[in-house]
């Protein structure tokens, strides 16, 4: 059988480099931020568990845990497995608990230990006899009808958007380096072949090498690494039209979300399939077939192939293996129309060493979130030097803390800070700098 490269790997820039850490020199405001942040997690109490079916037992991947009432908030791994931090001085606060298709699920937080939290989710369930939909004998044929649709359903002009971009890199639960940005996306339609371009409008970022040790990871592919999985968009890197067929495709239990009934849909690879493919769950509008969100993960059949489809450098003394890669993306409506909204990419790597007893993990998150949009009725597109790479690396290109007239005072910045939070302030620094006639954004 002729071995080939999955498409979200040859293609996206899911990539991480790996190599011999040259001296570097720190900047003084990186470390500062590192050291408030080591100072912070000190008045933190941590809860860790995890999230799961309650009928199944299985694990819930990107299931949302949120502390009521603020925005201290995380999600789960590809294990369902999840870890919050809470001020101490919080006491009398409830823990929301919510996944897709499931019912929420309110915990009081003097109830949580610690660790070993586990939380079991019920899902929301409808009974589809009750509705007056037409029920697809195929699940197969009903992804593909969603795939054949995106020129009904989504976006058909030209978009001009905003958004906010987040990318961090851990040793095993340590923050090492995060990078902040917003960018420009000018979105072109759903059915366009021409690619999305992408704008780099304020950037910046915190890293801590002492903690590197000798290996420094690096994401390459920046906010593309978000962008790239809008599945409606770009469908050649999950579904191609010869590789579709080569998956499972099954009706889940249906549900209702915002008042519309969704059908979900299980896919995995056929057994007979040996190279690295995708199992996850697609949610489809019932009434228009309607991708409303999807999330997935990378099956690691063989580790080797897996790590060929993302590591370009390494040391030589070192093997580097993926052990989680899992993505999400969630659609927005806006008049009928539909439009990539928000998605996120976690990896972890394990890095084996020749005669050593003790390995190293890393794991990389990358999420972006569309804070604003606006047709593009001129056509605007930026000039290829104006565009960033969908090689960029954004610990490279982020430019530190120089423009604190941007940043204003969150110029240090907070790990542990939900996305919703951190794109409240984006929203309004943008606002301002548009007021004051800085440079500008759709």
């Amino acid at each position: 059988m002729k071995q080939r490269v999955t498409p979200v790997a040859s293609k996206i820039a899911v990539v991480a480099l790996i190599w011999l850490l040259a001296l570097v020199s720190i900047p003084i405001q990186d470390l500062h931020a590192f050291q408030v942040d080591q100072q912070q997690e000190m008045s933190y109490t941590q809860y860790k568990g995890e999230v799961l079916d309650s009928q199944t037992n299985n694990p819930l991947v990107f299931a949302n845990i949120a502390l009521e009432g603020s925005n201290i908030s995380t999600v789960t791994n590809t294990e369902g497995k999840f870890l919050l931090k809470v001020p101490e001085n919080t006491s009398n606060a409830n823990v929301l608990v919510s996944f897709l298709g499931y019912k929420t699920k309110i915990i009081p937080l003097n109830q949580m230990r610690a660790n070993k939290n586990k939380i079991e989710l019920d899902v929301s369930v409808t009974r589809l006899a009750e509705v007056n939909v037409t029920i697809p004998k195929s699940a197969e044929k009903l992804v593909r009808q969603t795939l054949d649709r995106k020129g009904e359903n989504y976006f058909n002009d030209a978009t001009l958007m905003t958004a906010f971009y987040r990318e961090t890199i851990k040793k095993r639960k340590r923050n090492i380096s995060l990078s902040e940005a917003v960018v420009n996306i000018y979105k072109t339609p759903y059915t366009s072949s021409k690619r999305d371009a992408v704008q780099l409008f304020k950037a910046r970022k915190s890293t801590d090498y002492s903690k590197l040790d000798t290996v420094a990871l690096k994401l390459q592919g920046g906010p593309f690494n978000a962008l790239y999985v809008d599945i409606m968009k770009y469908p050649e890197y999950i579904f191609t039209s010869d590789r579709i067929s080569e998956y499972r495709f099954t009706f889940d239990r249906s549900t209702r979300i915002n008042d519309k009934l969704i059908y979900v849909v299980n896919f995995e690879q056929l057994p007979e399939i040996t190279e690295p493919l995708y199992r996850g769950k697609l949610f489809i509008d019932a009434d228009k077939k309607i991708l409303t969100s999807a999330i997935y993960s990378l099956n690691i059949t063989d580790k080797y192939k897996a790590s060929k489809m993302f590591v370009r450098r390494k040391p030589k003394n070192a093997k580097v293996f993926p052990n989680e890669v899992a993505y999400r993306v969630d659609y927005r409506e806006k008049d009928g129309r539909w439009y990539y909204g928000y998605s996120n990419v976690l990896l972890e790597f394990k890095v084996d060493w020749d005669r050593k007893l003790f390995n190293s993990v890393y794991s990389m998150t990358a999420e972006m979130a569309v804070t604003d949009w606006e047709k593009n009725t001129k056509g605007n597109f930026p000039k290829s030097k104006e565009r960033i790479k969908s090689t960029i690396i954004m610990s490279d290109e982020a430019l530190g803390f120089s423009d604190p007239d941007f940043w204003g005072e969150y110029n240090i910045i907070e790990p542990e800070k939900s996305i919703e939070s951190a794109i409240k302030k984006i929203q309004r620094q943008l606002k301002r700098s548009r007021t004051d006639g800085g440079a500008s954004a759709p």
